[in-house]
C-alpha cells in the first residue's frame, strides 16, 4: 500500500460505515411503524370486551323477559307462596352455614360470640314485636274509621227520616221535646197516652213502624208474664243463679236485667206457652195504628235446649217495632188493654176522638202489676237510672244488645206510675248506643213533660219508699246484658237524683233526698183517698194467674244502725 492510496482507504471505509449506520437507522424506523402502540392495544381489548359484554347482556334480558313472562303466568297467591318460600330458603341456607361454620369449628362460642348472638337474636324480636305493633295499630285505625262511617252513615239516615216524617196531626210541643231530647243520636221516639191510644209523635216513622229490631232485654216483661201465669215464679221466690253467688228475686232480676234469672224461668215455661204470652201481649201482629205499611214484627216458628233459655232473656230471633213495645207498656199500665194506637190528624177527628181496645189479654191485671216494682227498680237504681226524674214515678225496661248490624239501645216505659199519662219508647243504634243511653233520652222527655203531663201539683203526695235491691249493683252486674258502668253499688253516689225544672209542693224539696242507708229512695206517690171498687163480673183469664200473695207478704229488709 502506497502512501498515497491511504487517505482514499480511509474514505472508503467511512462511508461505508455511514452507509451500515444509515441502513440500521431506516429499518429501526420502520420497524416501530409497523408495531401497535399500546393505547391502541388497550383500545382494541376494551371493544372486544364490549362486544362480548354486550352479547351477555342481550343474552341475560332474553332469560329476563322470558322469567318475567313465567312470573306473569303466576297468580298473586303464588307470587305471594314463592316470596315466601325465598325467604324461608334464604334463613335455612343461613342457619346451614352458621351450623356449618360451628362443625368446621368444632369448637363452642366464646362468651363474646353468645353475646353478639344473643343480642342479634333480640333485635330481631324486638323488629319483629314493633312490626307485629305497627300492624295492630293500623287495623285498629281502620276498624275505627268503618265504625265511624258506619254510625255516620246511620246518623244520616235517621235525620233524613226525621225530615221526611209527615207531622199532620201531631203534638208539635212534645214532637220538638222528643227531637231535641234526641239530638245526633240515630233512632226513633214514640210518645203516646197510655190509656186511650192516642199518639202524640212518631219521630223517624220509618223505623218506628216500618222496621223491626231485637227486642234485647226489653223480652224479659214477656218472659216475666209467662212465668208469673205458669206459677214458675213469684215476687217473693229467689232462683239461685251465677254459680250459687247470689240470689235475685223477681223485682232486682227486672231492675238490673238479670239474664240468668229469665233464662231458668224461660227454660221452665218453654217455648209454646212464650210464643203464646208473645202473640197475646201483641207481638207478632200488626197494631193497627193509622200509618201507612206498618210491620207487623216476626216471632220464632221453633226452637228447642238451650236456645230457648237464651231466646227468654236475649230476644233471639225476634223482631219488634218501637210502636209495638209503647203498645205493650201500655197494656202494663192500664191494667191488660190492648189499645190501638191512633193519631188524630183532622180537628173534627180530635174532637170525636175515642179510644179503641183490639182486646183484653187474657193475663191476670194483679200479674201485670205485680212487674211493675221492678220496672220502677230499673229506674230507681237499676239500669234506667238516667231516666229518673224526682217530680214522678217512672217505670221502664232497658235494652242493651248487637242486631240489625250494630249495638241497640231499647228503652220501654210509662209516667206517672200511679195515673199513666206518657208511654215513652225508645230506640237507638250505633257503636256507642246501649239501653242507658235511651233511658236517659227518655228521662229527658219525662222531664220536659213532666209539667203538662207529670203528677198534678194539687194532688196529695207522699213520700213513699220504692223497692229496693236485695243484692250490691256490682253483683248483679256480673249477670247481666247491660253495661258493668249502668250497675253500681246501690250506695245512691251514681244514680241520678237531680231532675229538670222547678219543683212543686211543699213536699218537694224532700223527694230526692235518700236515707241514711241509700238503700231506699223516697219519690212522690198520689195518695188515694179509697181504693177503687173491684168490678162486679171480672173476666175470667184463661191462663193461669198466680195466686195472690198475702198483705206484706214480702219480707221488707231492715237497715242496721249507722254508728
Amino acid at each position: 500500500m502506497t502512501p498515497a492510496s491511504r487517505p482514499l482507504i480511509f474514505v472508503r471505509t467511512s462511508l461505508n460505515l455511514f452507509l451500515i449506520l444509515l441502513a440500521l437507522s431506516l429499518t429501526g424506523t420502520a420497524w416501530a411503524k409497523g408495531r401497535p402502540k399500546p393505547a391502541a392495544r388497550s383500545s382494541a381489548r376494551s371493544s372486544e370486551r364490549g362486544r362480548s359484554s354486550a352479547r351477555e347482556s342481550r343474552g341475560r334480558n332474553a332469560r329476563a323477559e322470558r322469567q318475567g313472562r313465567d312470573n306473569r303466568r303466576l297468580s298473586a297467591r303464588e307470587e305471594r307462596a314463592a316470596r315466601r318460600e325465598g325467604r324461608n330458603s334464604s334463613r335455612r341456607e343461613t342457619a346451614r352455614e352458621r351450623r356449618s361454620d360451628a362443625r368446621r369449628d368444632n369448637r363452642p362460642m366464646s362468651r363474646r360470640e353468645r353475646l353478639i348472638e344473643a343480642r342479634r337474636q333480640a333485635e330481631q324480636r324486638r323488629r319483629e314485636i314493633e312490626e307485629a305493633r305497627r300492624r295492630a295499630e293500623l287495623a285498629r285505625l281502620a276498624a275505627i274509621a268503618r265504625q265511624r262511617a258506619a254510625d255516620q252513615a246511620l246518623r244520616d239516615e235517621a235525620h233524613t227520616n226525621i225530615a221526611n216524617d209527615s207531622t199532620v196531626g201531631e203534638d208539635m210541643d212534645v214532637r220538638r221535646v222528643a227531637v231535641e231530647a234526641l239530638g245526633d243520636h240515630a233512632g226513633t221516639v214514640v210518645v203516646m197516652n197510655p190509656r186511650t191510644g192516642r199518639v202524640y209523635t212518631v219521630v223517624n216513622q220509618e223505623w218506628a213502624i216500618r222496621k223491626g229490631f231485637k227486642p234485647c232485654s226489653t223480652i224479659k216483661l214477656i218472659t216475666g208474664v209467662a212465668g208469673l201465669c205458669d206459677r214458675v215464679i213469684d215476687p217473693q221466690q229467689t232462683i239461685n243463679v251465677s254459680d250459687g253467688n247470689a240470689n235475685i228475686d223477681l223485682t232486682d232480676s227486672l231492675a238490673y236485667s238479670n239474664n240468668g234469672y229469665f233464662q231458668s224461668v224461660g227454660g221452665r215455661v218453654g217455648f209454646e206457652h212464650m210464643m203464646q204470652t208473645a202473640r197475646e201481649l201483641g207481638l207478632g201482629e200488626r197494631t193497627g195504628i193509622n200509618y201507612a205499611n206498618e210491620y207487623p214484627g216476626r216471632l220464632p216458628v221453633f226452637k228447642t235446649g238451650y236456645a230457648v233459655n237464651h231466646m227468654c232473656s236475649h230476644g233471639d230471633d225476634i223482631e219488634v217495632t218501637p210502636i209495638q213495645l209503647a203498645s205493650l207498656v201500655s197494656a202494663i199500665a192500664n191494667g191488660g188493654e190492648l189499645l190501638v194506637p191512633h193519631l188524630p190528624r183532622t180537628p173534627q177527628e180530635d174532637i170525636q176522638f175515642r179510644k179503641q181496645t183490639r182486646r183484653k189479654v187474657k193475663v191476670s191485671e194483679d200479674i201485670l202489676r205485680r212487674m211493675v216494682p221492678g220496672m220502677i227498680g230499673a229506674v230507681n237504681y237499676g239500669t234506667a237510672r238516667l231516666a229518673y226524674d224526682a217530680r214522678q214515678t217512672i217505670a221502664g225496661k232497658t235494652g242493651t244488645c248487637i242486631g240489625q248490624g250494630s249495638w241497640l239501645g231499647l228503652f220501654t216505659s210509662f209516667a206517672p206510675v200511679s195515673n199513666p199519662q206518657l208511654a215513652v219508647v225508645v230506640i237507638t243504634r250505633g257503636s256507642s248506643e246501649r239501653g242507658r243511653v235511651a233511658a236517659g233520652i227518655a228521662g229527658k222527655i219525662y222531664r220536659a213533660l213532666s209539667g203538662r203531663f207529670g203528677t198534678p201539683v194539687n194532688m196529695p203526695v207522699a213520700n213513699t219508699p220504692v223497692p229496693h235491691p236485695r243484692i250490691s249493683g256490682r253483683a248483679a252486674a256480673a249477670v247481666s246484658d247491660e253495661e258493668q258502668g249502668d250497675e253500681e253499688d246501690v250506695n245512691g253516689d251514681a244514680a241520678t237524683t237531680t231532675a229538670t225544672g222547678t219543683t212543686t209542693g211543699a213536699q218537694a224539696p224532700n223527694a230526692t233526698q235518700r236515707n241514711q242507708g241509700g238503700t231506699v229512695q223516697r219519690v212522690l206517690m198520689p195518695v188515694q183517698s179509697r181504693p177503687a171498687p173491684a168490678p162486679a163480673n171480672p173476666q175470667r183469664s184463661t191462663v193461669i194467674p198466680a195466686p195472690t200473695p198475702q198483705q206484706e207478704s214480702r219480707p221488707r229488709r231492715v237497715q242496721p244502725t249507722q254508728p
